[in-house]
This record gives structure tokens, sequence and C-alpha cells, in this order.
């Protein structure tokens, strides 16, 4: 089980991480946002108001990352002992999906305010919790354990535990991919956030979604924002899991 030392570690970390990574690359992912909206990005507010939103995401991000790591930390060195190094990338994948979903308790309030000022759309809180979760855990899951299997690769080439500056750059990497792959996710859930109530995007079915961006904009539509928020993801991986590993290495 995680000690004390450990969990106030991992707390204090990932809440600094939040922080710094939501706050500096804020207006990315503003215009990610209105990149995606189904009205245009200049009609959703182009490049005025970048900042709109900023005060919740002020505040949700120090305890959204917190509970994340927090959670991340305590599954693995609960499952770490119990099963092969073989299967490390399953524990991760687990407490990456666990670490989310807990984390949704701070972010979903966040998100609603945040998307509501970027870009004014009307959507309830629940329904912003499923689609947040939709999104989340599949970046996750792929983000998490090709961060790890890039440290552990790194660590093994230099024969010695990875500098925070390495860990950093294998989050760049792991986030950057990650954020890539799981764009049409990303945009079905600002679609579907930013729907006019009583539309069929407002129903939040994923499938009629990607399908109707499929037939109307082409593999180009399902891919829409991928530049801003790839650039963003891997920044935002660089600072955060860079600063988290800094910070967690320093408090232990």
């Amino acid at each position: 089980m995680m000690e004390v030392r450990g969990f106030m570690s991992s707390l204090v970390a990932g809440g600094m991480a939040g922080m710094c990574v939501d706050l500096t690359l804020f207006p990315l992912d503003t215009v990610k946002t209105r990149l995606q909206s189904q009205q245009g990005f200049y009609k959703a507010g182009g490049f005025r108001g970048i900042y709109a939103g900023i005060p919740s995401a002020a505040i949700g991000s120090f305890p959204n990352a917190a509970l994340f790591f927090v959670t991340y930390e305590c599954t693995k060195s609960v499952l770490g002992p119990l099963l092969s190094t073989k299967e490390a990338p399953l524990i991760h994948m687990f407490a990456a999906s666990l670490g989310e979903m807990v984390a949704c308790i701070i972010r979903v309030p966040t998100e609603v305010v945040k998307q509501r000022s970027q870009a004014c759309p009307t959507l309830g809180t629940q329904q912003v919790l499923i689609e947040t979760i939709k999104q989340e855990i599949p970046f996750a899951v792929v983000q998490f354990p090709l961060w790890e299997f890039l440290k552990a690769l790194w660590s093994w080439k230099q024969n010695h535990a990875v500098d925070s500056w390495q860990s950093a750059v294998c989050g760049a990497f792991a986030g950057g991919f990650a954020a890539a792959v799981t764009t049409p996710l990303d945009l079905v859930k600002t679609r579907i956030m930013l729907a006019k109530k009583g539309t069929t995007t407002a129903s939040g079915k994923v499938l009629p979604v990607l399908s109707h961006i499929w037939k109307t904009q082409g593999i180009s539509g399902l891919f829409s924002g991928i530049g801003p928020r790839v650039t963003y993801i891997s920044l935002g991986g660089f600072i955060f899991l860079g600063t988290y590993d800094k910070i967690h290495k320093v408090l232990l």
C-alpha cells in the first residue's frame, strides 16, 4: 500500500502539475474547442477572448490532477505486487482509467463552465459527465501505458532511472500520440457539449454524430482541430508529467 508520504507527494505534485499545464496552455485549448464547434471557428468567437473560462480552469485544475495522480499511484501500488512485469501495461491502463473516473468529480463541473465560456453551449452536467468519461478514458488508456513504457525503455537504455526532463519528453510523445488517435472522440464530445437542445447531436449518441461528420466532412472532418489538440497535449504532456515527476521526486 502507498505510504502517507507517497500519498501526499502524489497529491501535491499532481495538483501543481495540473495548475501549471492548464494555466499555461489554456489559449490553445480554447482555439481547439472553437475549431471543433459546429457553428464554425469565427462564429464561436475566433481569437477573441481566448482566456474566457480560465477562472473555472484555475479553480478546478489542482484538485482534478491531484485526485487523478493519487488514484493512479495508489492503484499501481496495490496491484503492482500482485501481477508480473509483463502485465504492467494492464495495471497502468486500469489505474489511469480509474484515475480519470475519480477526477471527473472535479473535472465535469469545471468542463461545463469552461466550454460554456469558450463557445456558449447549453448542456446539462450529467450529460457532460458521460461524454467526458467516454473521451477521457480511451485517451488515458493510450497515454499512460505508453508514458510508462517509454520511461522504462529509456531507463533500460541508459542503465539508470530517467531524469525529470526525460520523463517530460516521454510525456510529450505519449500525449501527442494519444491526442492524435482520440481526436474523433474529442470532436464528438465537443459537438455534443456545444449542441443546441432538441437537436440530434444533443442526444449524446456517439456513433450517429461520428457518422454524420464522416458523411458531411469526410476523414478531415473527423480530425478537425487535430493540430491544436496534438500541440496542446504534447506540450501539456511535457509540462504536466515532467512537473509531476520533478515535484514528486523532490517531495519524496
